[in-house]
C-alpha cells in the first residue's frame, strides 16, 4: 500500500465539503460544548483531514466533520486543515474514515482522573467535555491504580493452606477497600527484592516457615501501623500537604469503617448539604472538610 503524501493548509470551513454518510455521530449537547471550546479558543486544535476531488474542485473531509461542523457555527472563516491530493480509492478512503474514528485508544481513568481533578477552573473543566456518565465512573477510581498495558511484569504465585486461606481472604477485602485495584500486582526488581527481605525478616523474627503465613503476618503488622501511612501526604511541620492527590480516609481515622449509627448521623448532613446545594453527588466527600471545618472555628 502507497504511503500517503499530506500537508496543512488554511481554509473557509464552509468551502469543505462535508461526508454524506457519517457513522460517527455527536449528541447535540456534546455537539455544542465543542462549539463554544472552538469559540473560546478562536481556532481548531484537531486537524480534520481532507482529500481533493477532482470533479467537485474541493476538499471532501474524510474526518473531523463535527469539527469542520462546529467551526462554521462559531463563526470561523479560516481553519488549520490536513489535506491530500493522492488519488484514494474508495475503499481506502472509507477505510481512513473508519480507522479515525475506531482508532482512538482508551483512558486511563486513573491518570484522567487525576489530571481532571487537577484543573482548578470550573470554566476548564467544562471545557474538558467529560459527560456525566464518565465523572460517575471516576468517582470508584482509586488513584492507586495502575494502568499495566504499557508495563512488563513477572507474575507470583503465593500458595495458601486451607486453614489460612480464609483469614487471608479477610484481610484482602480490608485492604482492597481501600486500594480498589485489578488483581494485579506490579513491582519494580528493587521493590520485589525488598520484599523479600521483609520476608525473611518477618519469618525469622516469628520463626514461621510457611510464605503464606509469614506473609499474613506482615498484613497484620501493617493494619496495625496503618496510621503511619498518613507520612506519605501529610506535613507534620506545616499545614501543608506533600501533594493533592486522593488518599485513604482510613489514614485519618484509623480506620476505614465507622458504626451504622455514627453513618446515620454522617449521611443526613451529607443530605442537607446536597439539598442546600453545598456539595454535590460529585464531592460528597467535601462534607467531612465542612464538618471539621466548622468544629475547628467553634474552638
Amino acid at each position: 500500500m502507497e504511503k500517503i503524501n499530506t500537508e496543512i493548509i488554511k481554509i473557509d470551513p464552509k468551502e469543505l465539503k462535508l461526508l454524506d454518510l457519517n457513522a460517527r455521530y455527536m449528541r447535540h449537547e456534546t455537539f455544542q460544548q465543542l462549539v463554544e471550546n472552538i469559540r473560546r479558543d478562536g481556532s481548531l486544535t484537531q486537524l480534520p483531514f481532507a482529500i481533493w476531488e477532482d470533479d467537485t474542485q474541493r476538499y471532501k473531509v474524510l474526518s473531523g466533520n463535527h469539527r469542520v461542523q462546529a467551526a462554521i457555527e462559531a463563526g470561523l472563516t479560516e481553519i488549520p486543515c490536513l489535506v491530500t491530493h493522492d488519488d484514494l480509492s474508495e475503499d481506502r478512503q472509507v477505510g481512513i474514515q473508519l480507522s479515525h474514528n475506531a482508532i482512538s485508544g482508551e483512558d486511563d481513568p486513573t491518570i484522567l482522573k487525576s489530571l481532571y481533578e487537577g484543573i482548578a477552573d470550573i470554566d476548564m473543566k467544562t471545557y474538558a467535555g467529560l459527560d456525566d456518565k464518565t465523572l460517575e465512573l471516576l468517582e470508584n477510581v482509586q488513584p492507586e491504580s495502575i494502568g499495566e498495558a504499557n508495563l512488563e511484569f513477572q507474575v507470583m504465585n503465593i500458595v495458601f493452606l486451607p486453614h489460612e486461606l480464609e483469614k487471608i481472604k479477610n484481610r484482602f477485602k480490608e485492604i482492597e477497600s481501600e486500594i480498589a485495584a485489578d488483581n494485579v500486582w506490579l513491582a519494580r526488581n528493587k521493590q520485589y527484592d525488598d520484599f523479600l527481605d521483609y520476608m525473611e525478616a518477618t519469618s525469622e523474627s516469628y520463626d514461621v516457615k510457611n510464605v503464606a503465613t509469614t506473609f499474613q503476618i506482615m498484613l497484620e503488622v501493617l493494619k496495625k501501623h496503618w496510621d503511619e501511612l498518613s507520612d506519605g501526604w501529610d506535613d507534620k511541620e506545616s499545614d501543608e500537604t506533600k501533594h493533592n492527590n486522593w488518599v485513604p480516609i482510613s489514614t485519618v481515622i484509623n480506620n476505614h469503617k465507622i458504626p451504622a449509627s455514627s453513618a446515620k448521623v454522617l449521611q443526613k448532613a451529607v443530605d442537607k448539604m446536597m439539598s442546600q446545594g453545598d456539595i454535590t453527588k460529585h464531592n460528597k466527600w467535601q462534607a467531612l472538610e465542612y464538618l471539621a471545618a466548622d468544629y475547628m472555628g467553634g474552638k
